[in-house]
């Protein structure tokens, strides 16, 4: 299978706590991974150096063949230019733990505007677009409500909405529904689910759900410390890990795991 994202030998440090350590990663085209682990062991930073929202310190990220954070100059990798990161950032789309939502938009304006903004494209075709993606996540009755009428469990469905509109190779989650009311997580979830079995998209969500994951994902990734402790199958990782940590963290949300 095709890669399409390639972490080699990452490295990123906040001041004196180092988030991640010598990372190597590889995600292949359309696969579905979940990050789990403890808060501060690095998986949010890799959705936020996917972005272009965090630098690399050392080590070089590839996204479909071309460097991230550097960019070819002759026979030379030099750091990359504004121009280049901004061509890249054009493949990565992200929701994030808050909606971010436009307060002054309506839910299908929302949609509509980045599409014109970013993509340039015809209003019209923005529009119809918008229109097919409200429906995919269930809301197509509320295209003209505004953020502060939806729930919060609406808006975020409308920022993933908002996000597949730019049609990106890769879409990352990050702990998209931290910020719910309980009785709202399932619903984003689900959007999530459908999303993960009918497209070719790749990919990546940070996620404290544990059975979202094993339904999500192809693969899942145990990190600890800024280092992936552990990868496999959903059903391996969460009925027969292997490594003493995993299943100490796992612990904590399943209670007959092996």
């Amino acid at each position: 299978m095709e890669k399409i994202i390639e972490f080699q030998n990452v490295s990123k440090s906040f001041g004196d706590l180092e988030v991640l350590k010598n990372l190597d990663l590889h995600v292949h085209k359309g696969e579905k991974l979940a990050l789990i682990g403890p808060s501060g062991s690095g998986k949010t930073t890799i959705l936020r150096i996917l972005m272009t929202l965090e630098t690399i310190d050392t080590g070089h990220v590839v996204i479909d063949g071309d460097y991230l954070w550097h960019q070819r100059l002759g026979n030379d990798l030099v750091p990359a230019s504004e121009k280049h990161l901004h061509y890249m950032r054009t493949n990565v789309g992200m929701v994030f733990q808050q909606f971010n939502l436009f307060p002054h938009l309506d839910a299908i304006t929302n949609i509509v505007e980045p599409q014109i903004l970013v993509k340039d494209k015809d209003r019209v075709d923005a529009i119809v677009k918008a229109q097919k993606l409200l429906a995919l996540v269930g809301l197509e009755e509320k295209a003209q409500h505004y953020p502060h009428e939806l729930s919060g469990g609406q808006q975020q469905r409308v920022a993933i909405a908002r996000a597949l509109a730019l049609e990106p190779k890769i879409m990352l989650f990050d702990e998209v529904t931290s910020a719910l009311d309980p009785e709202l997580v399932d619903e984003v979830l689900n959007v999530l689910r459908v999303l993960a079995a009918d497209t070719d998209t790749t990919m990546l969500t940070v996620t404290h759900e544990m059975n979202f994951a094993k339904d999500f994902a192809d693969r899942v990734l145990f990190f600890d410390k800024g280092q992936i402790v552990e990868s496999g199958r959903p059903d391996d990782i969460f009925t027969a890990p292997k490594e003493p940590r995993t299943r100490d963290f796992l612990k904590k949300f399943i209670t007959d795991i092996a």
